[in-house]
């Protein structure tokens, strides 16, 4: 954390000396919010999940540290908002810690838990509290404040899917029942977690959600394959994932325009919808191997998006090639640890629920990372903990708190179980 702390603090200064000259007046509450928060979190871990990883926390600083940079970098009253989510996150993570003695207990309220992910997703629908903006009606607003419900329906459905999975899974993946000469799985096993991830992809379309739509589809193979197995599943996925996208592409349109821009960015026709796509190539091309330096970027000048859905382009132009490596590096770390807590679990239920959390984390980096280089088609999705978003953050840090909370019950069980092993010998 300390390493954290000086990272994050160089880069803050920094950016200061190049776009204003001088040391910048606020370092103390900038400090003191950072290291506050933070020394909070480490002593609500040593209280109530003291023999959880120690790896998350850090990588979760850091990296919403280098994201926090940057938006004050482009835009100081976003950064205010920026730190003051930091703080309501940090104060999740303590209250998830004190109060979910045990991630097991979800497994009883399944599907209450799916009733309130839906329940929250459809909340954008209500007239005067739903706001659409670019197309996508994702938000809830009261007030001055705005909330994605999307971002805590996708931790909730994860609770969901592991737990059915978990008590399905002899029956998910043995075929018992014959079908045109064959044995196929009963379609009664899976007719019922269809028909709810179904209506949560319906939802989504509805909203124009794109980019969550694509998470969920590949979270739930994901989650399906690791239950059982089977490479049927995957192969079923990959049907789907055709025949959703070539339905999909015919009623939206904005899949068409997605993919349209990404096809080609550089079309006339094209530039509304992939204007900040050129842009992210551009700057991406300005930084280099080394980068121009933190404040000394120019995408912010040419788009309105660099706090959101491309700062990743614009950590890209100031940290360069070799910045870019090691974010992506501290991503890779964090998945690898939510992977490890899994492999550890003691449960079908917690070890599914570890990989869906990370599965999601991974995915959702995936996919707007793979955007902004043209792997994938641009989907918008936030960049974990980086981008500009309370939402997104709150969320995020909502996971990592289940993450620890899973990897302290699976060190827990581990202990005991030597103290009694010991104990009988």
């Amino acid at each position: 954390m300390v390493l954290a702390w000086a990272v994050i603090t160089a880069f803050y200064i920094l950016m200061f000396l190049a776009t204003k000259g001088h040391l910048p007046a606020s370092l103390d509450a900038f400090l003191g919010v950072l290291i506050a928060v933070s020394l909070v979190l480490h002593f609500a871990v040593r209280r109530y999940a003291p023999h959880s990883s120690q790896v998350l926390l850090p990588i979760a600083t850091l990296l919403n540290g280098i994201g926090y940079v940057e938006i004050a970098r482009w835009n100081p009253p976003r950064a205010g908002y920026q730190a003051l989510w930091f703080i309501v996150s940090g104060a999740i993570v303590v209250l998830t810690l004190k109060f979910v003695k045990s991630i097991r207990d979800m497994d009883r309220y399944r599907y209450l838990v799916l009733t309130a992910a839906i329940v929250l997703m459809l909340t954008p629908y209500i007239p005067h509290f739903g706001e659409n903006l670019n197309g996508a009606r994702l938000w809830v607003k009261f007030g001055p404040l705005s909330f994605q419900p999307i971002e805590v329906s996708k931790v909730l459905l994860v609770f969901f899917f592991a737990s059915y999975f978990a008590a399905n899974r002899e029956l998910l993946s043995t075929p018992t029942q014959r079908f045109a000469g064959r044995l196929i799985i009963p379609p009664k096993v899976l007719l019922p977690i269809l028909v709810a991830w179904g209506v949560a992809l319906m939802i989504l379309g509805g909203e124009n959600d794109i980019g969550f739509a694509m998470l969920l589809f590949v979270l739930f193979f994901a989650l399906l394959w690791v239950t059982t197995g089977l490479k049927s599943y995957i192969a079923l996925g990959l049907v789907m994932f055709v025949g959703g996208a070539f339905i999909a592409d015919k009623l939206f349109s904005q899949v068409q325009e997605r993919v349209n821009a990404w096809l080609d960015p550089w079309s006339y026709v094209n530039f509304h919808h992939s204007q900040q796509l050129a842009d992210g190539w551009f700057a991406l091309a300005n930084g280099g191997v080394a980068g121009t330096g933190f404040g000394l970027g120019t995408i912010g000048g040419v788009t309105s998006q660099v706090t959101t859905d491309m700062i990743f382009a614009g950590l890209g132009e100031e940290l360069g090639f070799i910045g870019i490596i090691l974010i992506i590096s501290l991503f890779v770390a964090f998945v690898g640890e939510g992977f490890r807590i899994a492999q550890r679990a003691h449960s079908d239920f917690v070890r599914l629920t570890a990989t869906g959390l990370t599965v999601t984390m991974g995915l959702q980096t995936f996919f707007i990372m793979a955007g902004v280089l043209r792997i994938v088609p641009f989907t918008g999705i936030t960049l974990p903990f980086m981008a500009y978003g309370g939402s997104s953050l709150f969320a995020n840090y909502f996971i990592v708190a289940l993450l620890l909370r899973i990897s302290n019950e699976s060190a827990e069980e581990r202990r005991g179980g030597e103290i009694v092993a010991v104990a009988f010998d």
